[in-house]
Parts: C-alpha cells; sequence; structure tokens
C-alpha cells in the first residue's frame, strides 16, 4: 500500500512538472523563472544541503531543462521540406537530447548515493581461503616483483592465502613461435617470471594457448586454484597491507554477494594531468567514477567490476563458467552477467591500491578506445536494458555506464555545428538571436551548476567537457568501427611503464592543429560576417561566441599533446618514516621523506656527517608493518647535501635478492591511509566562478605552449624517440 501511495506520488509530481513546463509564457518570465532556480541551487550549494533539500533543488534545475528540451522541439526545428537546414539541424538536435538522456540516466544514480561502507565488516575470525590473481601479458619482472611482493605483504592467515601470477606472456603457444627471437623472448621471460614467483613464495601459471585475452587467463586460474574468494590485482595494482581485512568481511554478511570492488588510485598523473601541471591541486578524472558515480551504482546494486582491486565469490563465478569474455571489457560484462543471476555487489569507497597509469597520450587514447569499444560491445551483445534478471534501476545504470561511450558522436556535433552557419550559412535552429541565448544559456548555466553541486569536490568546471574533447578525435573511428563490425576488437594491453625523454609533440596531435586552424578561421569568418552583415549580427554573436568556447577547447588540447618530459614512470610518495641508515659500519637515525619503486629521499640526523659519496652502496633499514618481510635492503647514494641538521640522502634501491622487494612494497604500498590524504588534499570544490576562470587561463597558457612545440617542430627541433614500451596486441 505504502509503495503505491508512492508511485501515485511520483506520477502526480511528474505530471505537474510537465504542465510547468509546458506553459506558454513570455521569454522575459522564463528569463526570470531560469535565474531563480540557479539561485536556490547556488544557496543549497553554499549551505551543502543534502537529503530531501538536494532533491527540491535538483528537481528545480531539471525543470529548466525539460523548459528548453520542449522549446527545442516545437520551435527550433528547421523545416522538413530545406534538407540542407534539417539535416545538420537534426542532428544537433538528436546530440543536445542524447546530453540531456545522459544528464536523467546520471541524476537517477547519484542524486542520494550511498554514504561510504563502515570499515572492517565480519566478524574477527573469518578468513575463507582468498586465491589472489596477478594477470599479465608483457609487464617487466621488476613491475611484478613489486606487486607480487605487495600481495604477500597483506594482512591475512598465511595458510589461508595463495597469490598466482597468471602469465599470458609465457605461454607455450608464445614459447613455439614461428618467430625464434619472439619465442626466445618468450622463453626467457617464461623462466624469469618462474624464478622469480619460487623465490618470493608465490605460484606461476601459464597455459598453453593465448584464448579470450585476459579473461581465458582468469578463467585457466580459476580451473587450477580452489580458494573460496578470488582477488584480482593488474599488473601494476599493489595493495594496501589491510585490502583484504576491508573487503572480505562483506561475504560474511551476504551469502548472495559476488563482488566487493575498491577504487582504482593511481601513483602518477595521467598523460592530461602532466601535460597540464594539474596532477597535484585538481581531482584526477578517475575520482568523479570512483568518489561518487559507483557509490551511486551501490544504491541499486549495480557497482560493477572494474578488472583489478576487487574480491569475488567463486562460487558465484561458477554459477556463470567463469568470466565472461564476449565483449574485450571482461570486467563489465562478469558484472553484468552475475547481477541478472541474481547475485549482489558491494563498493568500498576506501583506496587501497596504488597503480599506474598510462604515461604517454598515445596509449592513455589506446585505453580509452579499448574501454569505449568494449562497452559498446557489452551494449549490442548483452542490451542491458533488455536483460532478463536486472531490476528496473540496474538496467538504468548498466544503460547509463555504455551509453556515456558514445558521447563523441554529439561531442563532434557539438564542434562541428556552428561552422554549418559561419562557412555556409545555413540555418540549423529556427528563433532569433535572443531566444537562442536565453534559452541556451539559463540551460547551460543550470547543467554547470547541477553538475558542481553533484561533483564539486570530484570534478572542477569545463574539466569533464576538455576530457570528452581530447578523446573524441581519436574515439570516433575507434567506435564507429564497433558499431559496424562489433566482433572486430581485440583486447590490447595498456602500456604503463614508459618514460618520455624530452619535450615533444605526441605521435597522434595532427588532427588537434587541424582542427585548432579550422576554428580559428571560422572565428576570423565569424567577426567579418558581423561587420557585413549587421541585420543578422545577433545570431552570428551567439554562433560565434559557441565556436570561441570551442576554440578554447581546441587550444587548451594542443597543451595537451604537448608531451612534458619526465624520464621516470614512477612517482614519488611522500611517507615521513623513520629509518636507520647505514654509513660503513656505523647506523645512524633518519626518516624516509619520499619514496618510488625505484628509490627514496632520506633525512640522515648527524650534525658532524658530511655529504655522502655519490656511488656509494650503503643499507636503509626500517620497521616493517609485514611480518617476514626483510627489515633492510641495500641503497646506492646517487646525491647528497647538508640541510640544518641532517644530512639529504638521494637513493636508488639495490636489492639483492627477490625478497628484499618485500621491504620495499612494505614502505611504498602498506599504508593505505596515504593515499586517502592525497585524494582529500586534493578533492575541494573552487566554485563555478573561479573554477571557470582557473580553466580559461589554463585554456590560453596551453594553447600557447602547444604552438610554440607545434612550431618548433617545423623549425626541425630534435624530437623525443618513441617510448620504450609499446601497446602489445592480444588475440
Amino acid at each position: 500500500m505504502v509503495k503505491a501511495l508512492i508511485v501515485i506520488a511520483w506520477i502526480c509530481m511528474s505530471i505537474v512538472i510537465v504542465a510547468i513546463t509546458t506553459l506558454p509564457v513570455s521569454l522575459q518570465t522564463h528569463l526570470v523563472a531560469a535565474f531563480l532556480c540557479m539561485a536556490l541551487l547556488a544557496v543549497l550549494k553554499v549551505l551543502k544541503a543534502e537529503g530531501n533539500w538536494r532533491l527540491i533543488g535538483l528537481g528545480f534545475g531539471t525543470a529548466i531543462v525539460l523548459r528548453y528540451v520542449y522549446w527545442r522541439t516545437t520551435s527550433t526545428l528547421p523545416p522538413v521540406n530545406q534538407l540542407e537546414n534539417f539535416i545538420p539541424g537534426f542532428l544537433l538536435y538528436l546530440a543536445e537530447m542524447y546530453s540531456v538522456a545522459m544528464l536523467a540516466l546520471s541524476l537517477f544514480i547519484v542524486s542520494m548515493p550511498l554514504p561510504p561502507n563502515r570499515p572492517r565488516p565480519g566478524s574477527a575470525d573469518y578468513a575463507p581461503t582468498v586465491d589472489v590473481f596477478i594477470p599479465t601479458y608483457n609487464e617487466d619482472a621488476d613491475m611484478l616483483a613489486n606487486t607480487l611482493a605487495a600481495a604477500k605483504n597483506m594482512d591475512y592467515p598465511p595458510e589461508k592465502l595463495t597469490v598466482w601470477l597468471l602469465d599470458d606472456g609465457g605461454t607455450l603457444q608464445k614459447r613455439n613461435a614461428a618467430s625464434i627471437p619472439d619465442a626466445q623472448v618468450a622463453q626467457r621471460r617464461h623462466e624469469e617470471l618462474k624464478e622469480l614467483c619460487r623465490n618470493l613464495d608465490a605460484n606461476y601459471l601459464t597455459r598453453d594457448r593465448n584464448e579470450h585475452a585476459k579473461a581465458g587467463n582468469l578463467n585457466n586460474g580459476m580451473r587450477q586454484s580452489q580458494g573460496d574468494l578470488i582477488t584480482v590485482f593488474d599488473a601494476d595494482h599493489a595493495p594496501a597491507r589491510d585490502f583484504l581485512r576491508e573487503t572480505v568481511g562483506y561475504f560474511e554478511e551476504d551469502p548472495r554477494l559476488f563482488l566487493v570492488q575498491t577504487p582504482h588510485f593511481f601513483l602518477n598523473p595521467d598523460p592530461i594531468e602532466r601535460n597540464l601541471k594539474t596532477f597535484n591541486k585538481m581531482p584526477s578524472e578517475n575520482e568523479m567514477f570512483y568518489g561518487i558515480i559507483q557509490r551511486g551504482l551501490d544504491k541499486w546494486n549495480a557497482a560493477f567490476f572494474c578488472g583489478s582491486a576487487a574480491v569475488l565469490n567463486r562460487r558465484a563465478l561458477e554459477d556463470t563458467n567463469g568470466f565472461s569474455g564476449i565483449s574485450i571489457t571482461e570486467d563489465c560484462e562478469t558484472a553484468l552477467a552475475l547481477h541478472a543471476r541474481g547475485w549482489n555487489s558491494v563498493y568500498v569507497d576506501k583506496p587501497l591500491i596504488a597503480g599506474l597509469q598510462p604515461a604517454t597520450f598515445a596509449s592513455f587514447i589506446g585505453q580509452r578506445s579499448r574501454w569505449a569499444q568494449g562497452m559498446m560491445q557489452i551494449l549490442m551483445f548483452r542490451m542491458p536494458l533488455f536483460k532478463r534478471g536486472l531490476s528496473m534501476p540496474q538496467r538504468l545504470c548498466y544503460m547509463s555506464s555504455t551509453l556515456f561511450w558514445l558521447f563523441p558522436f554529439p561531442r563532434t556535433v557539438f564542434l562541428f555545428a556552428p561552422l554549418f552557419y559561419i562557412f555556409f550559412d545555413l540555418e540549423i535552429f529556427v528563433g532569433s538571436g535572443g531566444e537562442f541565448l536565453a534559452y541556451t544559456t539559463t540551460y547551460m548555466l543550470v547543467n554547470l551548476l547541477m553538475q558542481n553541486y553533484l561533483y564539486g569536490r570530484f570534478r572542477w568546471p569545463w574539466i569533464s567537457e576538455l576530457y570528452e574533447y581530447v578523446q573524441t578525435v581519436h574515439l570516433l573511428p575507434a567506435v564507429i568501427s564497433v558499431i559496424f563490425n562489433p566482433s572486430k576488437p581485440t583486447f590490447k594491453v595498456t602500456a604503463k611503464d614508459e618514460s618520455i625523454s624530452d619535450n615533444r609533440l605526441s605521435e597522434i596531435s595532427r588532427p588537434f592543429f587541424v582542427i585548432f586552424g579550422v576554428l580559428l578561421i571560422a572565428t576570423a569568418m565569424s567577426f567579418y560576417k558581423i561587420y557585413a552583415e549587421p541585420y543578422k549580427s545577433d545570431v552570428t554573436l551567439v554562433v560565434a561566441g559557441w565556436n570561441l568556447l570551442n576554440l578554447l577547447f581546441a587550444g587548451c588540447a594542443l597543451g595537451v599533446v604537448s608531451e612534458r618530459r619526465e624520464k621516470s614512470s614512477s612517482r614519488r610518495v611522500n611517507v615521513k618514516r623513520r629509518c636507520e641508515f647505514r654509513v660503513g659500519d656505523q647506523w645512524f637515525p633518519g626518516v624516509i621523506e619520499n619514496v618510488s619503486v625505484n628509490g627514496l629521499l632520506v633525512h640522515v640526523y648527524d650534525r658532524s656527517m658530511q655529504p655522502l659519496t655519490v656511488g656509494a652502496m650503503e643499507e636503509i633499514r626500517v620497521e616493517t608493518f609485514s611480518p617476514g618481510a626483510p627489515s633492510s635492503i641495500p641503497v646506492k647514494i646517487v646525491r647528497s647535501g647538508r640541510g640544518d641538521g641532517f644530512v639529504l640522502v638521494g637513493c636508488t634501491f639495490a636489492p639483492r635478492e627477490p625478497q628484499e622487494r618485500r621491504l620495499l612494497a612494505d614502505i611504498i604500498f602498506a599504508n593505505s591511509a596515504q593515499w586517502t590524504e592525497f585524494q582529500m588534499g586534493r578533492r575541494r570544490n573552487p566554485g563555478l566562478i573561479r573554477g571557470t576562470i582557473s580553466f580559461f587561463a589554463i585554456a590560453l597558457y596551453q594553447t600557447n605552449r602547444g604552438l610554440f612545440y607545434f612550431f618548433r617542430s617545423l623549425g626541425g627541433a630534435k624530437e623525443a624517440a618513441a617510448p620504450v614500451k609499446k601497446e602489445a596486441a592480444r588475440p
């Protein structure tokens, strides 16, 4: 009875909202109503209103959006008999309706997300057996050693924990390849990784053939193991010591639970953050997904497997014959299949792993192309909206996650739509400049206010639009190709350990300069039209402003594809951890200031000590969090100098045996609190006005920087060599 009354109330409210948005009102009345709604949203944001007030504010904002949709649908489409105007006009209309639909889905998901789950669930003595799977394809032994060591350091009964390295780069198929050099590389890798696993007390496993990519590799691991739970870490994702203690207990509380997913935290910036220099002051792109969207999905029991940093129930996986492998995004596809079988998922909003992101823009685009193509495969092969077994909220959640990757189509339309008017004088919408400005400006402002209200701490104004634009240029053909041939895409491993030795333009940067040049010409042309055709200046001014906004994004993208020099793929992390440092035969107290997977910076406290000799081999000793890990590791001095009461020593690690990797992993990865602290330091909301000013300043500076790189390359300046490691295709 109560549910029926709630449904009736929602239906009545929807009818009232539709009636209000379709009322014939004057332009002035619309503007007054829109600015009142925006004022209400601004006040609620300042007051940090939650609960019903949050829904009320979003409801008023939605009313303005619907008002815009009604106006666009009924008053602005060109006549059908004018095909030269109607076709581009209708494409623009479809692009806008896609954006409105995605806004509606996102509001449904994140308007009232669940609060973070409580720490340490389950009883203290609950300890099912756990198999840790680390799938690998072409990653080097040093990276794998760090991940294996961190996995062995996890706080869990050793007799209940088995770590598996699943090597798809040393399969029998590869070791017997027709190319003898390739076969020799695979054989050396096979032997090297077997020895590494022996030394770190982990299990090495490969298979005969490389079939079904990562999903096939994981399924082979399932067949050879028998733990109650399966934990998956990517090769570059090293877990904190408390990973299992923070996740395993949820399976005791819910026997129908198939997944506990945790966020992916990254030690290094993605190429956009690195080239724009925003990593330390602005939330990363993935934080909006892991910080609020996954929590919103969790509310509807639709949080999905993200391929790593997760614990899965073996019994649930056996219910669907293991990991799904029809698409190249086996993680989301597997979650969809299990949700449809009535299994549940939980999202724990606490970073418990630290990984690496692609270092170059080309690798970044390669990774996103795989995600986009995989999600399109799920949309076409699995059809989430009609998937039997899913609840309606789950269907909407999966539709939101898959339909999102269609963004290259509307983003392309928004980019080129002004050019139809500027270059060809086509009338792709019917209406005066005043009407367009009034309705479109209020719609955009309400949209920005709602985004800032919902995501302000996780995504600054205009950053989403920038990320979508820089991906669109190369993702559009990738998405089109999978739509026409859904079975064509193959799994590609994203290179994470590349380095860039010199400042250079990305090898895939050329289209961005072409687009910038076209938009620049269009800007000049629009000013000419204002001068030459003053009777149409109102419309021309609006379109010129739209084109100018596109030019800002295009200019900022020039900075994105201008790669900054960064020799190391690793990143130093501030730890402030007590240690002892050996010089000769004497030990001195010290503090580790920061550390990376390659080395560390130490302050050694002894007023009489002189700077140490560069190249000398010394040793550092630390009280570890991880029982069984060595307490000391050799280091090589690479720089040294005096500070105020201490000697500053920069070192690189020089492990003598693989077991010492466990100490290295303990120093870098054991403490998960440092990841949370780093994230919280970036999660501040600059507000719409300050954030917009900040973005425009970044865009102008990056435009100049990108043009400098471009003209320098035309002058024949020496370009950097290609990154050391590239993507490798998998069958």
